[in-house]
């Protein structure tokens, strides 16, 4: 018999637990966070194959259950297989294949008022359907819209009008949305407050991405942090940090091109899963491989070891320019004291005045970086100890799965 009392909560839209992406990581730490909460369930969709999927088998604490399930932070996890070759179409089919299946699982598991929460927006023409099928079962829909998707430079012009098309449908059909900035919260209701696009105003509620202030467990001596600076060339506060998906809305032209014009003599480390296409762009534009401090380092999933990579950089930097609150940048705030963000509504958001920020203009991150290397320790630390309060207030994962456990348990949603 079921425990009509547990709320189940199905999370569809992340590729894998544990990577880069906002989703994941957002994922990662909310079953983290719940895995021992009795009142909520959740079952989570994962990519089997492709770009982006994992191994559940390298995952440290999860326990095989069969070929496409596992258990993870006490999480039921489902593996969505994929085509390999249909391109860009792969996210819409992930998208909707993870939805059957999880309406497929609600049925045989007889599960009373599930919520089904949709990251991102790409399935809108279909969504209507999934929405009646969902209620049909006794659900509800939450979205989280992300950002603006439809702005990413990665997209041709008819792949982005599809992305704006799509998020006004999923918008429309869902009974929730969850926005992670207040930003991209004003401009749902900017955009679809108006007759035509809902019956009702959409109901919204916000909530950020989190960030974890615990130092990492690793000391400046551990073996395993010796061994990967001497491996990839780099020394304590010598060098500025980037980590984030290689993609052309995150600024890496730009801060690769303005740090090759800085004056600097420290290391730029770059911690990214590389795609090659892009990168040779990048070298064809900059030819940065002829200036030995700007240094692609590879992927690092071990967190304590990024946390420590982190805490030890001269300066973090952060180019995203597409989205809400990013994880990235909560996380380079609660453990990095000097960060430079490139000045978008997004960043200043959250940083407030606990960053330095810079333009996309040709020169002005140059002269960022002249100046940030003449700033005194004390100024320095100041900043970091702002961004530490500010991410204390607001950003801990404590604080931000807390409020998920109010939306996902309340009575009244």
């Amino acid at each position: 018999m079921l425990n009509n009392d547990i709320q189940h909560v199905f999370l569809v839209g992340a590729k894998s637990l544990g990577a880069y992406g906002g989703y994941e990581t957002f994922i990662n730490k909310l079953t983290e966070y719940h895995q021992n909460n009795k009142k909520i369930k959740y079952h989570v969709a994962c990519k089997a194959n492709g770009d982006g999927s994992m191994d559940p088998s390298k995952i440290k604490g999860v326990k095989i259950i069969s070929e496409n399930e596992f258990i993870y932070h006490n999480a039921e996890c489902f593996r969505i297989h994929v085509p390999d070759k249909i391109g860009p179409a792969q996210a819409i089919y992930y998208d909707i294949a993870a939805l059957k299946e999880s309406c497929k699982i609600i049925r045989e598991q007889k599960i009373q008022h599930p919520i089904v929460y949709i990251m991102a927006c790409r399935i809108g023409p279909f969504m209507k359907y999934i929405y009646k099928e969902i209620h049909k079962l006794g659900g509800k829909v939450f979205l989280n819209p992300d950002g603006h998707e439809w702005m990413r430079a990665k997209w041709s012009k008819p792949i982005q009008r599809y992305w704006k098309v799509s998020e006004q449908l999923m918008v429309k059909w869902s009974d929730l949305v969850i926005c992670d900035s207040k930003a991209i919260e004003k401009y749902i209701h900017e955009y679809y407050d108006r007759k035509g696009i809902r019956e009702q105003n959409p109901k919204t509620t916000f909530i950020a991405y989190g960030a974890d202030l615990t130092l990492s467990k690793l000391k400046d001596n551990d073996k395993e942090l010796i061994n990967w600076y001497r491996k990839k060339g780099l020394k304590k506060k010598d060098y500025y940090l980037v980590v984030g998906r290689f993609v052309p809305e995150n600024s890496f032209e730009v801060m690769i091109r303005e740090f090759m014009k800085s004056n600097s003599e420290k290391d730029l480390a770059i911690i990214t899963n590389v795609n090659d296409k892009f990168l040779n762009e990048l070298e064809q534009k900059l030819h940065f491989k002829s200036d030995k401090r700007i240094k692609f380092v590879g992927t690092v999933y071990d967190q304590e070891l990024l946390k420590k990579i982190r805490e030890n950089a001269y300066a973090y930097f952060h180019g995203h320019t597409v989205g809400g609150t990013n994880p990235s940048l909560i996380e380079a705030l609660g453990s990095t004291d000097l960060n430079l963000l490139v000045d978008v509504n997004f960043n200043k958001e959250v940083a407030e005045d606990c960053a330095l920020y810079w333009s996309r203009d040709s020169g002005n991150l140059a002269n960022l970086l002249d100046k940030a290397e003449q700033m005194s320790a004390d100024e320095i630390a100041e900043l970091g100890r702002r961004a530490k309060k500010c991410v204390a207030e607001k950003y801990t994962w404590k604080i931000i799965c807390r409020k998920y456990e109010k939306i996902f348990t309340e009575k009244s949603k």
